[in-house]
C-alpha cells in the first residue's frame, strides 16, 4: 500500500488520467466538428484544442517549463486519435447525445484531479490547486467555444460544469492534506461522474444575475455594436 501511495506512483496515475482526458476531449471536439460540418483538418484542430487547451493553460500558469503537451510525445497523437475516431465512426445524433454527457463528466473528473495534483506537486497551496484543477477541466472546452464564436458554455446556461470540477479538485486536495491522495482519486472521480450526470438530468444550474433593463446605456451600446456596417457607395 505504501508503494501505491508514493508520490511517483500518484504522478504516473495522474499522467494516465490526463491522457485519458486528452483522448476523450479530442473525441468530443471531433463530435463538435461534425455538428459544425467541418472537414478533416477542422476535426484535428478542434479536437486538439479541446484535448490540450486546458492542460497548456495550466502548465503555463505553473511556469515549470514547457507545457507537458509539447514535451511528452504521447499527448498530441492522443488528441489526434480522439478526433480521428469521431471522424471515422458513424453514429446517429441521438447516440452521440447519449454519449456526450457521460464522456464530458469523465473528462471533468480526470482533469480536475490531474490539475490539482500537479499544482500541489509544484509546491502551491490548496486554493491554487482548486483554481488550476478547475481550469484544467474546463479550459479546453472554453477555448473550443471561443474558436467557434460562442460564449463558453462554462460561463452559464449549462448544467453544473465548473462546479463539478471544483468539487472533484476539492476532494483530492482534502485527501492529499490527509496524506491519502489515492483516496482522493478513488472518491473524486466517481463524485464528478455522478454529480455531473444528475445535474444534467435534473437541469441543475447556478443562479443567474438580474436582467438589464432595455433602456440602459449598456444595452444600447451592445445593440449598436451588433449592427452590420453599411457599405459606402462609390462616388
Amino acid at each position: 500500500m505504501a508503494e501505491w501511495l508514493s508520490p511517483d506512483t500518484i504522478t504516473t496515475v495522474t499522467r494516465y488520467l490526463d491522457l485519458a482526458g486528452v483522448f476523450t476531449c479530442g473525441l468530443l471536439g471531433g463530435v463538435v466538428a461534425r455538428a459544425e460540418g467541418l472537414d478533416l483538418f477542422g476535426y484535428l484542430v478542434v479536437g486538439t484544442i479541446s484535448g490540450l487547451g486546458g492542460g497548456i493553460i495550466r502548465d503555463t500558469l505553473l511556469q515549470h517549463g514547457t507545457p507537458v503537451a509539447l514535451t511528452d510525445a504521447a499527448y498530441l497523437p492522443t488528441a489526434f486519435a480522439g478526433a480521428l475516431l469521431a471522424f471515422l465512426i458513424s453514429l446517429s445524433e441521438e447516440q452521440w447525445d447519449r454519449l456526450f454527457t457521460p464522456l464530458d463528466a469523465a473528462v471533468i473528473s480526470f482533469w480536475a484531479v490531474t490539475g490539482a495534483q500537479k499544482t500541489l506537486a509544484a509546491g502551491l497551496g490548496w486554493l491554487p490547486a482548486l483554481l488550476l484543477g478547475t481550469i484544467t477541466a474546463v479550459g479546453g472546452s472554453a477555448v473550443r467555444d471561443l474558436l467557434r464564436g460562442r460564449v463558453p458554455a462554462v460561463l452559464g446556461g449549462n448544467a453544473l460544469y465548473a462546479t463539478v470540477a471544483v468539487a472533484v479538485a476539492g476532494v483530492f486536495v482534502l485527501c492529499s492534506s490527509l496524506d491519502a491522495p489515492t483516496l482522493g482519486i478513488v472518491l473524486g472521480i466517481p463524485l464528478g461522474l455522478v454529480l455531473r450526470m444528475i445535474a444534467h438530468r435534473r437541469g441543475w444550474q447556478l443562479p443567474v444575475g438580474l436582467p438589464l433593463e432595455p433602456s440602459t446605456a449598456l444595452r444600447t451600446v451592445r445593440s449598436r455594436t451588433r449592427r452590420r456596417p453599411r457599405k459606402e457607395k462609390d462616388p
